[in-house]
């Protein structure tokens, strides 16, 4: 009988860590968003808005990001003030900043019509990279390769802090070191994200941009929310909207 349970826990212990490894490197598209294009790789081109510190992490990012069979991404210089980081329609703009003891390391945030993306920014905030914690190589290297990723359609992976890593950039983590990539499942997930083809194309495309800033109350609604993040949107109506993944430091 004891046997017997034993085999049961086992049995129910490896159907558990079955369950969580699917369920966490399950879909992890952002919703329906993507850019439109017209053909595939196409490149997305990202505003370096950077301090000299930061600008070895957004060319790795890129670099990582690139490695998709679907979209490239090319490091250029920005057009927007590090401090406001203003969206550029067409493509993505990085930004660094003390943005403030607010609670929060990084965000991304995009602007859609409708499905399509028509412009994304990152803001990753100096007040706490600044500090003893998180003033690491590979914290920083993760949050930069995660709000890039949230800017191509990419949500994460796994939002449990505790869980063991993923190694990927999508996750969340307390120890960052395996974390500071994409993986394979990224990729597999970019390839299905853009596996079709639109008639128009909203990359590098001049148009006006609707703008967030770095306070929560221009981030618009709050829609959902877990432990280390949240997910707010700004309605514009009209099918517009701009969405906002926010990281928050623990």
């Amino acid at each position: 009988m004891r046997y017997r349970t034993l085999v049961a826990a086992t049995a129910a212990a490896a159907l558990a860590t079955l369950t969580f490894s699917t369920s966490a490197q399950a879909n992890h598209s952002w919703g329906s968003y993507h850019w439109a294009r017209t053909a595939n790789p196409f490149t997305v081109k990202l505003g370096d808005n950077l301090s000299s510190g930061w600008k070895g992490y957004l060319a790795t990012a890129s670099n990582d990001w690139s490695k998709s069979t679907v979209l490239d991404t090319t490091v250029v210089a920005g057009q927007s003030s590090a401090r406001r980081c203003p969206a550029t329609s067409g493509r993505v703009e990085v930004c660094n900043n003390t943005y403030g003891n607010n609670g929060w390391l990084g965000i991304a945030s995009i602007s859609v019509s409708g499905s399509h993306i028509t412009s994304g920014t990152v803001k990753l905030n100096d007040s706490y990279f600044n500090t003893a914690q998180y003033n690491t190589p590979a914290w920083k290297q993760l949050v930069t390769c995660q709000e890039v990723g949230h800017t191509f359609g990419l949500d994460h992976q796994d939002e449990v802090f505790d869980n063991p890593n993923l190694n990927t950039c999508m996750d969340y983590t307390n120890s960052p070191d395996s974390n500071t990539h994409p993986n394979a499942h990224d990729y597999d997930q970019l390839v299905s994200i853009y596996a079709h083809l639109d008639s128009t194309s909203t990359v590098d495309q001049s148009a006006a941009v609707p703008q967030v800033g770095a306070d929560r109350a221009s981030w618009g609604t709050r829609v959902e929310h877990t432990k280390g993040a949240d997910l707010y949107v700004k309605d514009l109506g009209h099918g517009n909207k701009v969405i906002t993944h926010v990281i928050w430091a623990r």
